[in-house]
C-alpha cells in the first residue's frame, strides 16, 4: 500500500483559507480524494479527483474549495477559502485505483489513507 501524508492544516479565522497537500509515495493513484471527519460527526467525502482531472466536491463546499493533482510532483492539493467554523475537522487524503465516477465521495471504497491533518476555524 502505499503511503500518503497530509500538511498544511492549522488554526485559522472565519473567512480565511488554507491550502493543504496530500504527498504520495512516489506516485499517485488513478482516483485521489479528500475526507474530514468532525469531533462526533461521522466522516464526509469532501471532493475527489481523478487522474484526468474530473472532480466531484461535496455540496457544503462547492464553490469555496478546489481539488487539483500534480503528478509530476505525486502531490495533491486542497484549496480552501471562505472557511466557517463548520469546517473544522481533521482532514484525511485518501486513493485508489479506480472508482465508480458516482462513488468517488464514499470513504469505503479507497485503499490507501493519510493520518490526517487538523483544520480549526475560529471566530
Amino acid at each position: 500500500q502505499g503511503q500518503l501524508m497530509e500538511s498544511g492544516g492549522g488554526s485559522v479565522q472565519a473567512g480565511g483559507g488554507l491550502r493543504l497537500s496530500c504527498a504520495g509515495p512516489g506516485w499517485l493513484r488513478k482516483q485521489m480524494a479528500w475526507f474530514r471527519q468532525a469531533a462526533g460527526k461521522e466522516r464526509e467525502g469532501v471532493a475527489s479527483i481523478d487522474s484526468s482531472g474530473i472532480t466531484a466536491y461535496a455540496d457544503s463546499v462547492k464553490g469555496r474549495f478546489t481539488i487539483s493533482r500534480d503528478n509530476a510532483k505525486n502531490t495533491m492539493y486542497l484549496q480552501m477559502n471562505s472557511l466557517t467554523l463548520e469546517d473544522t475537522a481533521m482532514y484525511q487524503c485518501a486513493s485508489a485505483d479506480w472508482i465508480s465516477p458516482t462513488d468517488t465521495l464514499q470513504g469505503r471504497y479507497y485503499v490507501d489513507w493519510g493520518q490526517g491533518t487538523q483544520v480549526i476555524v475560529s471566530t
